[in-house]
């Protein structure tokens, strides 16, 4: 991989307009303003359809995308991925690529597991990984020109050219996945990273220390060279949550108390908050933003632990950012 230009992204919290954190308008009016600061390059949202609700992700990012004219607009984490059919999503997905002149940018993972969620759709917990990558594959062949012959482990369809196509040819689509190599081991890091090396467009990690991320990124490479993948452009992010204040002790009580809703109160552990939550005044939050700079992240996309979504901006612009090392 080449070492490409930081890209800055912003996530805005659809889970948060239920639980009022914010609303459908601030979230609109926080995305133009990313936008129009010309220091944000992609907007998104999270994703989960039962076992964490939340405003529709596709359904927001199309809203979003007849306000802007130029972001990116993504998915974090696609946790519904193994559950939503490909040939709905794929039809959803050209439609917001077609919408936004396109500009989308999926990000799929395994999800959650949870039970509930995985029952309604009829979908087991150990299909997760396979519909993932199945998935991945039937996606780019419908949006591609010819006539799909697929006949998989879990989807069928043969004989068709679903309509509409995307712009782009193809839509780029990155693997989100974090997985703790204490409580899973290295087999299991390895494989989900090989995972990444052959299939994904780019890489979306959560928390994680620079030596740690240097043995995701080796697997990543190395299967990437076997399969003949042209690494140059691709991008390395991370879904980093960030809370400026003044006072770090209310950033972190904010943040906890936005993690209780969003997560429940056993996640994040404190270990990972340490990695993965940028708070306190702005010296503080850009040593830990510049961490993750300098340990290989290009794309890092924050999340505004925090009501005021539109002052955390104008405060990372204008306070954060110039104490950050960018070349």
């Amino acid at each position: 991989m080449r070492k490409l230009p930081v890209r800055w992204g912003i996530s805005l919290p659809n889970r948060g307009a239920l639980f009022g954190l914010t609303d459908i308008d601030e979230l609109i009016a926080t995305a133009v303003a990313a936008e129009q600061s010309g220091v944000f390059e992609s907007v998104w949202f999270g994703d989960s359809l039962i076992h964490k609700p939340r405003l529709e992700a596709i359904t927001m990012l199309a809203a979003v995308a007849t306000h802007t004219k130029t972001v990116r607009l993504g998915t974090i984490c696609m946790a519904s991925f193994p559950v939503r059919h490909p040939v709905l999503l794929a039809i959803q997905w050209a439609s917001l690529d077609q919408i936004s002149k396109g500009r989308a940018l999926m990000g799929v993972c395994i999800g959650g597991a949870h039970e509930g969620e995985l029952r309604a759709f009829g979908v087991k917990r150990e299909e997760r990984v396979g519909r993932m990558k199945e998935g991945i594959e039937l996606l780019r062949k419908i949006w591609g020109d010819e006539e799909v012959m697929h006949r998989g482990k879990y989807y069928t369809l043969e004989g068709y050219n679903i309509v509409p196509k995307p712009v782009q040819k193809p839509p780029p689509i990155w693997i989100a996945v974090s997985p703790e190599r204490a409580e899973v081991g290295d087999k299991v890091v390895d494989q989900a990273m090989r995972r990444v090396g052959v299939l994904a467009d780019g890489y979306i990690t959560m928390g994680v220390t620079g030596n740690e991320l240097g043995k995701r990124l080796r697997v990543i490479e190395q299967t990437a060279s076997e399969a003949g993948k042209d690494l140059s452009s691709f991008e390395v992010a991370i879904h980093g949550m960030v809370n400026i204040n003044d006072d770090k002790q209310a950033a972190y009580a904010q943040s906890k108390d936005y993690f209780n809703h969003y997560y429940g109160p056993t996640y994040p552990s404190e270990s990972l908050i340490q990695l993965w939550l940028a708070h306190g005044p702005p010296k503080d939050c850009a040593r830990l933003i510049q961490d993750w700079i300098d340990m290989g992240i290009t794309t890092p996309v924050l999340r505004f632990t925090a009501k005021d979504q539109l002052g955390q901006v104008r405060r990372f612009i204008e306070e954060v950012l110039p104490l950050l090392r960018l070349k």
